[in-house]
């Protein structure tokens, strides 16, 4: 395992995440590819897409990387997110995140899974 500089692809998806603008960064995701998060199981890009509306189109949000690794088509990507209620935009709390993505063979490599953990996260904040 090696530590690398985050590739431009995966800071893309974290913007693509806190704007809801979704292009280039998705776009290596696939109808096949599946993403867990916490509980959740949903596959393909555009379920993918309508999952991350659903979460964080109530919240100001932004994600953070600050270390990423990389061993054999697996990526390993540690950060922070800051988010508020957009109704109560005073009220941050910060929640660490882990992504783990596993790539296919392909150039430019396509996600076959995603798998995501956040948190602790005081939830009465923005939930």
């Amino acid at each position: 395992m090696t530590r690398d500089a985050t590739p431009e692809w995966i800071l893309q998806i974290m913007r693509e995440i806190d704007t809801l603008q979704f292009g280039e960064g998705f776009a290596r995701m696939t109808e096949d590819t599946e993403m867990f998060f916490g509980t959740a199981r949903v596959r393909g890009a555009e379920a993918i897409k309508a999952f991350f509306v659903k979460i964080d189109e109530p919240l100001n949000i932004t994600h953070d990387v600050l270390e990423c690794w990389s061993a054999d088509g697996v990526v390993f990507l540690r950060g922070e997110a800051t988010m508020a209620k957009k109704t109560e935009p005073d009220r941050e709390v910060r929640a660490p995140f882990m992504h783990i993505y596993y790539l296919d063979d392909t150039r430019p490599a396509r996600i076959r899974t995603i798998r995501i953990t956040a948190g602790p996260l005081e939830t009465d904040t923005v939930m």
